[in-house]
């Protein structure tokens, strides 16, 4: 009798002992995990902060040119800010060179019906009255969006990842859309570099959730080098 119940005591301690096992076996890769994932988006911000100054650095002559070209055609702000969808649904200041006239917000509810997206979330047309002669240059070369460094090196955007929709579109997306704001948005992304413009907007989104899915160091920097024979041929762009 007394045998019997050292015997179940002794399984009883080596179950116990299992369980702290499996515990601690557990925890250790839920914490290898998350120290991963820290890892990785913490060395995604270091490269963000460190190549958007550099080209902030590099770019400053087309930064002054642009500036100036804006200004002699059409007095006013140079900078065009605009509140935009960050990551989880935060709200921040989205910054592009004005490529359109003074005003242009106001006459885009004049222009609604005229709205060249098929699936009618965003709006974009081809020739937009709105836009002047310095800004067809700048946005048929991606020039305008390089105001977007500042978003970058300040934390709000990273350099590839979704790009951040206005409030009015976020406001029309199903549940699968909004999926796309659960990262950092970016300047650059999938379908960025694959028609820009001509992709309809629910292909942005699944390249976008592709993007998501797959997101790695490798993957950004072939996004990043895809980027300049886009930004060069201008396709998609307008």
């Amino acid at each position: 009798m007394k045998h019997d119940k050292k015997k179940h005591h002794l399984f009883g301690m080596m179950n116990e002992a299992r369980l702290k096992q499996k515990k601690w076996h557990y925890y250790r890769k839920v914490f290898m995990w998350e120290a991963t994932i820290k890892l990785s988006y913490g060395l995604k911000r270091f490269i963000d902060y460190f190549l958007s100054l550099f080209f902030i650095i590099l770019f400053s002559p087309i930064f002054i040119l642009t500036s100036l070209a804006i200004v002699i055609e059409d007095p006013g702000n140079v900078i065009f800010s605009q509140k935009r969808v960050g990551k989880d649904g935060r709200l921040f200041d989205f910054y592009k060179f004005r490529s359109m006239v003074i005003g242009a917000d106001k006459m885009k509810d004049q222009l609604m019906d005229e709205n060249e997206s098929k699936d009618g979330v965003i709006f974009k047309m081809k020739d937009d009255p709105r836009i002047t002669k310095i800004g067809k240059i700048i946005r048929h070369f991606s020039i305008d969006e390089l105001p977007q460094l500042f978003n970058v090196l300040k934390g709000d955007m990273s350099l590839v990842g979704p790009r951040p929709p206005v409030p009015k579109e976020v406001a029309q997306y199903t549940l699968e859309d909004r999926k796309r704001i659960h990262v950092k948005p970016g300047i650059t992304c999938f379908w960025q570099v694959s028609g820009r413009s001509n992709i309809p907007f629910q292909k942005q989104v699944e390249l976008d959730l592709q993007y998501i899915r797959s997101q790695t160091l490798k993957e950004d920097l072939k996004i990043l080098f895809k980027t300049i024979p886009a930004v060069i041929t201008g396709e998609g762009a307008y």
